[in-house]
């Protein structure tokens, strides 16, 4: 199969992108008072509401009507104030009633838009198309404006299990269970206008939505728990054509890198059916990762097959001005403004900066960090944060909640490191004791002796001492073999059982053999 870029080089790829998002914050489901918990028994959170039995009637659930109303207005979009549920309807056995209540043409959100900032592999993967803004000529990175046509209000489906089957697949299994735990659970549907045109750039809009969603403070946004979901729409034109082609339907993708390699697939794909004078049928596909392909699902749906009409048991919405405008007064800080605000009040450097805002735990320690600190102390706290602390979260399997480390020890210790106070070695095993202790940085250094030594007249002695002790390789390094000044440091640094300033070192080592 040819590789993507060759295949830029001749078509254009129009990807739009469906973006399902649970908002699993909510106590409850949209139209009853069940709860919403990932992991539950099978069957234990349902009532006569959510599985549609005869008589039972929905209430809508008003946080979930503010929660789509932020996400609308973080995501620049036009609030509509009266609007209203319909039902699709499609036979399923995860829908108990064989319909899922959502919106019609009109949803609560209309007409936003997403700027995203993109560079590297996919300003490769792509010639620049009207809306986008090139930031650097050097680089090719640039803006892409990626118009969102609505998002509106749903509610999720249950869940099947197919028993015998390989890594839970249909395709094999002896038979399939069912769990409505899930039905019901309020879900916010995000589409955007087909103004992608690489897949990079379709896994930059969806981090980007996700980082601001986790902002908003609407949803885990846990992919491998299925509270977000995306799905993918593509088709190929030759370049310079208006005319869009047959699309297909990459259904469910569950990681940012499925997405990516689910498109750059089947960009491929069906570049060589057209190339081979075949033709793009409309469907929906599978992405398989373990494969690297997709497979046909089923001939795609289209709007009349799911005969949308509205739904009698729910009124109309009129949201009033009021209503707006407090969900509005909530907004938080948003990821884009928040780097501007790291870049311009601490001078950290955009993609640090960017690192930062994109992270709410860590956006919020580091705040915390500097409150009444000097700027100086900015680079060293986000450098400490986006590295050690993030390394010892991963490697611990832990959130930032969850450790005993605390704001002001970590301005601490970075404020010893300004002053080489302690090496940045020695930082590593100071944090990895504040985490697990709590204690403040000067205490645990004081305990464990770590003080760096940074004694001019000391080291001096022992680096003279040390190349006495070795006048073979002394003249090996000034015979050219300069490599050796790793062999010095190391001598040094086990004199000083570790502690000694390798900056300090160094200096004074090419001091004496550099004259």
């Amino acid at each position: 199969m040819k590789d993507l870029l060759s295949v830029l080089r001749d078509w254009e790829a129009v990807i739009g992108l469906e973006v399902h998002t649970e908002l699993t914050t909510l106590n409850s489901k949209m139209f009853c008072s069940c709860p919403v918990e990932f992991g539950a028994a099978p069957n234990t959170h349902v009532c006569p509401v959510c599985l549609g039995l005869p008589g039972a009637l929905p209430v809508p659930n008003k946080a979930a009507i503010e929660s789509i109303v932020l996400a609308g207005l973080a995501t620049n979009c036009d609030i509509e104030k009266q609007t209203m549920f319909y039902r699709k309807n499609y036979f399923y056995p995860d829908m108990s009633r064989n319909l899922q209540v959502t919106q019609g043409p009109v949803a609560f959100c209309m007409r936003g838009h997403l700027d995203v900032e993109v560079s590297g592999i996919a300003a490769k993967e792509r010639q620049f198309y009207e809306g986008a803004t090139l930031l650097d000529e050097q680089t090719g990175a640039y803006v892409a404006h990626i118009n969102i046509t609505r998002i509106h209000m749903e509610e999720d489906a249950g869940k099947l299990i197919h028993v015998g089957g390989t890594d839970g697949r249909i395709s094999g299994a002896s038979y399939s269970l069912v769990d409505y735990n899930r039905i019901g659970t309020p879900l916010i549907e995000l589409v955007t206008e087909p103004d992608l045109r690489t897949p990079e750039e379709a896994r930059l809009f969806l981090q980007k939505l996700r980082q601001t969603y986790l902002t908003l403070g609407i949803s885990d946004c846990s992919m491998e728990e299925g509270s977000l979901r995306c799905d993918g729409n593509v088709s190929l034109r030759p370049r310079g054509v208006k005319e869009f082609g047959t699309k297909t339907e990459l259904k469910n993708m569950n990681s940012f890198k499925n997405l990516h390699d689910g498109l750059a697939y089947e960009i491929c794909r069906q570049a060589e059916v057209l190339e081979s004078g075949g033709t793009v049928r409309q469907e929906t596909r599978h992405w398989e990762p373990a494969e690297k392909r997709t497979f046909s699902m089923r001939v795609k749906e289209t709007a009349d097959d799911y005969r949308y009409f509205p739904d009698p048991d729910l009124a109309p919405f009129d949201l009033s001005d009021e209503f707006i405008q407090q969900v509005r007064a909530r907004l938080p800080e948003l990821p884009d403004a928040k780097k501007r605000r790291f870049i311009d009040a601490f001078g950290l450097a955009p993609d640090v900066a960017g690192s930062l805002a994109g992270d709410v735990a860590m956006a919020a320690f580091f705040d915390a960090a500097m409150s009444e600190r000097p700027v100086l102390l900015a680079k060293p706290v986000a450098n400490l944060l986006l590295n050690e602390v993030a390394a010892y979260l991963n490697a611990s399997d832990v959130s930032l909640a969850e450790v005993r480390l605390t704001p002001l020890g970590l301005s601490e210790l970075a404020g010893l490191l300004l002053e080489e106070y302690i090496s940045s070695k020695q930082a590593k095993q100071v944090l990895t004791l504040m985490a697990e202790s709590g204690e403040a940085p000067l205490q645990i250094i004081e305990k464990h002796g770590m003080k760096q030594v940074s004694d001019t007249g000391a080291i001096d002695a022992l680096v003279a001492e040390i190349l006495a002790a070795n006048p073979d390789k002394v003249v090996e390094y000034q015979g050219g073999k300069t490599g050796l000044i790793g062999f010095f440091v190391g001598q040094v640094m086990q004199a000083t059982k570790g502690q000694g300033n390798p900056k300090l070192i160094n200096e004074l080592l090419h001091k004496h053999l550099d004259g």
